[in-house]
């Protein structure tokens, strides 16, 4: 059974900094990109960053340089280092995971952490 499990999600103050954790079943972490989504105007929800099996990483522009997304293979997690946080960065956050080709293809999702960046 596959099982992502996400935590860390709560409420910080603008400029402040929260890391998010994604536990995942072991079947799919050592086999799959791993990423973190949440919604955007527009859409359903939009990348924020993934991580490649070999630790390869791509981020939304709106978080490069104030985001950093890690992988530890020793535990199947995954992990959303978040610093500078702005309001605008309130959402759920989903972790998920897929193949990686020449683009991501998140398949399995968990179930979202609420991030709430507010003074």
């Amino acid at each position: 059974q596959v099982q992502l499990v996400e935590s860390g999600g709560g409420l910080v103050q603008p400029g402040g900094s929260l890391r998010l954790s994604c536990a995942a079943s072991g079947s799919i972490f050592s086999r799959y990109a791993m990423g973190w989504y949440r919604p955007a105007p527009g859409k359903q929800r939009d990348l924020v960053a993934v991580i490649t099996t070999g630790g390869r990483t791509n981020y939304a522009d709106s978080v490069k340089g104030r985001f950093t997304i890690s992988r530890d293979n020793a535990k199947n997690t995954v992990y959303l280092q978040m610093n500078s946080l702005k309001p605008e960065d309130t959402a759920v956050y989903y972790c998920n995971a897929g193949p990686y080709y020449s683009d991501y293809f998140p398949t399995y999702w968990g179930q979202g952490t609420q991030v709430t960046v507010s003074s």
